[in-house]
């Protein structure tokens, strides 16, 4: 089944060009089915990028799934245009009194500030917040993780003293767990953040689940034990090249990095990135959507408390 998107997203012709079935808006409502409802809050600035890279995990599923994409009503984002925004995206604000059946909150490239300092972190808490009583199941991706695990149970973050930068070997803790059903003992993802979650402060918490981590890069999915929150410090949906952009834009400025580990053939950035994350992000997205939202998500939309 398809995604269902706004008919003019830019997503669509970049989707379509990879083979991906998305359906536009104006043939989806002709429809007699329910589709899942997910709402995508984007705190990225460049919002296309991200979004593409999303909408592309939700795409490997047969489940129909609607699209909501949100921004923050506190932050203008320089580099996404205001008439973007109007035309694509929603606030909280505009869909506060509606039901998901899940909803994921992506990172943001704002480590260097505590949280209480981001201008949106109020109405970020309230949003947090209305999770727990109108989302069936929630992802958090890296900024977002790190915000959720604060937010909720007070778990700090803590500043590198390097940048966790390239794809990084994962093992699972316990393979019975339906979001990491058919992962492999080992597998990669990419990991691209300056602060980090230690293992000590969320054993503390009973409610939640260390579900993967890794030697190199730590801490890597956390869950509650009941499935509605799902905490992911890196970034399984990135694109082939996007450490790479992200390591030429660094070095271009002058800024202190390093070239992505476990990356680039043989570690040279004038040569193509080896993408080996592809199998795992797929599986990542496929499980949560199966396992966490469709199965869990009450039929009547309206019953999601």
């Amino acid at each position: 089944m398809p995604l269902n998107i706004p008919d003019q997203l830019p997503a669509v012709d970049i989707l379509q060009e990879e083979n991906i079935f998305v359906m536009r808006e104006t043939k989806a409502i002709h429809q007699d089915i329910r589709p899942l409802r997910i709402a995508i809050l984007n705190l990225m600035p460049v919002k296309i990028t991200t979004e593409t890279q999303i909408l592309r995990m939700l795409s490997n599923t047969p489940l129909q799934v609607e699209i909501v994409l949100l921004y923050t009503r506190d932050h203008r984002p320089k580099n996404t245009p205001l008439e973007y925004l109007q035309a694509f995206y929603k606030t909280f604000g505009d869909i506060e009194h509606q039901k998901f059946d899940g909803m994921i909150i992506t990172g943001a490239p704002i480590e260097h500030l505590d949280f209480e300092e981001v201008n949106y972190w109020n109405e970020l808490k309230e949003i947090m917040d209305w999770v727990h009583h109108s989302v069936t199941s929630t992802l958090f991706i890296c900024w977002g993780a790190q915000a959720g695990l604060f937010h909720y149970y007070g778990i700090p973050k803590y500043k590198l003293d390097k940048k966790m930068f390239g794809v990084f070997t994962h093992t699972v803790n316990d393979p019975r767990i339906p979001l990491v059903r058919g992962f492999d003992e080992e597998f990669l993802a990419p990991h691209s953040r300056h602060t980090e979650v230690r293992r000590e402060d969320i054993l503390k918490v009973k409610d939640l689940i260390i579900v993967s981590e890794s030697v190199e890069a730590g801490i890597y999915i956390v869950m509650t034990r009941d499935g509605r929150s799902i905490f992911i410090t890196g970034h399984s949906e990135y694109d082939p090249n996007t450490l790479r952009d992200e390591y030429w834009r660094d070095l271009n400025k002058g800024l202190p990095i390093s070239i992505p580990r476990n990356y680039f053939s043989q570690d040279d950035p004038l040569k193509p990135p080896i993408v080996r994350w592809k199998s795992h992000a797929n599986l990542l997205y496929y499980n949560w959507l199966n396992y966490y939202v469709y199965q869990q998500t009450p039929y009547d939309i309206t019953a999601i408390t």
